[in-house]
């Protein structure tokens, strides 16, 4: 079999209502499959006015708009019109993108048809309760999630530091690594704009710390304010250039006096904002990958991040920039200082990271999920994938191909 035999129905709980990395790397995926002769049908909740136009054929499924959260909606299953729309269409296998009530009928169906089913985890979905002061519902949505992933055939996640939490958790003993690609057409440091930069006030003698993604808890908003306020209680000199939108923008405009935001950057317009700024900081751990420190990176920035998920899979610690244990303001101060202060030590961690981001190719990347659909379909022996490049592996390590 050929990736051109391929027969994908995608189920994602959000193909192309807001803009995130997920939905991103999904539609990159469709548009690769389908320029490969596949044919792919995705099933996702709809929106009147998406972010932006999908990739491939889009199908409604059940959905509602989340409480408090409406720019996301809940997918709550699979209508008698979807299911006829999967006879017709056919697949031979079947790839979930998130852990939702749609997905689990979808794997039911597959399961009851005997095709294959493969899950790709994006995000850390079980972390989130901790965000909002829900943290006890953590077990409770991890077991609930396990329930759902030990059903499928296999799993593919971002990074390797994602594989180890995956089989910690006991999710799948199948379970390889889908990357992520950088836009080179898009990031680098030829991007940077000075211009760009005095309109928002920062000043060429400025160090300006970036923060780039949507603008909700889960993605460490407090630990950032609280790094910042620990760096002006120092008295080291910074600006703060915030990149991004999102629900918590008021609380982070009061935690962030003097901060500045940039609002939503897409396209070629992001990658001037992040080319613009001199060190990336990144305090989320619910990221499988982080696609944003690897389009910092390409930027030339050094990174700050977590020692968590994603970040410790791209990040060189002492090289390209430097890891810090999750949720602790001063360490994050303390791990930034020497960025702000030493303008050789962030040049050479910023090339460093440019570097290392080169070895992140889309098509490759992609080719390995599609590998992975022909391995499930087929049932070829296990090897091993690294961004991109397959190596053979033993069946005990069970670290099969992406």
């Amino acid at each position: 079999m050929k990736t051109s035999d391929l027969r994908i129905a995608m189920f994602s709980g959000n193909y192309n209502i807001t803009l995130d990395g997920a939905n991103k790397a999904l539609n990159r995926l469709v548009e690769y499959l389908l320029r490969q002769g596949a044919a792919v049908r995705v099933y996702s909740p709809t929106a009147a006015n998406p972010a932006f136009e999908p990739k491939g054929d889009l199908v409604s499924v059940p959905s509602f708009a989340i409480p408090g959260r409406s720019e996301y909606r809940m997918p709550v299953g699979i209508s008698a019109e979807n299911r006829a729309d999967l006879e017709k269409f056919g697949p031979n296998l079947l790839h979930i993108a998130s852990p939702d009530f749609s997905a689990r009928a979808a794997v039911r169906w597959a399961k009851a048809r005997g095709t294959p089913v493969l899950a790709s985890v994006h995000t850390r979905f079980e972390t989130y309760p901790r965000y909002y002061n829900m943290g006890f519902l953590e077990p409770v949505l991890e077991t609930w999630i396990r329930g759902l992933y030990r059903r499928c055939d296999a799993l593919v996640t971002p990074s390797e530091s994602m594989v180890d939490v995956l089989r910690q958790q006991g999710m799948n003993d199948d379970i390889s690594i889908w990357s992520r690609g950088v836009d080179r057409t898009l990031f680098g440091p030829e991007k940077r704009d000075v211009a760009w930069r005095r309109n928002f006030g920062i000043a060429d003698s400025d160090v300006a710390i970036a923060f780039l993604g949507r603008l909700v808890m889960e993605k460490g908003l407090d630990t950032f304010a609280e790094t910042i306020v620990e760096l002006r209680k120092r008295n080291v000199a910074h600006k703060v250039l915030v990149i991004g939108d999102g629900p918590a923008r008021k609380w982070f405009e009061q935690a962030l006096p003097g901060g500045i935001f940039a609002g939503f950057q897409t396209g070629p317009d992001l990658g001037r904002a992040l080319a613009s700024s001199d060190i990336f900081f990144n305090p989320s751990i619910t990221e499988t990958f982080g696609n944003v420190t690897l389009e910092a990176m390409a930027s030339g920035l050094p990174v700050v991040a977590s020692a968590a998920t994603g970040s410790k899979s791209l990040v060189q610690d002492g090289v390209s920039g430097t890891l810090v244990p999750p949720g602790n303001p001063g360490a994050f101060a303390d791990a930034l200082t020497p960025y702000l202060t030493d303008g050789a030590l962030r040049n050479a961690h910023g090339a460093a990271g440019e570097n290392r981001s080169l070895e992140f190719s889309w098509d490759a990347i992609n080719q390995t999920v599609a590998d992975a659909y022909l391995r499930l379909i087929d049932g070829s022996p296990i090897c091993e994938v690294s961004a991109g490049r397959p190596r053979q592996s033993s069946a005990a390590s069970k670290l099969p191909a992406g």
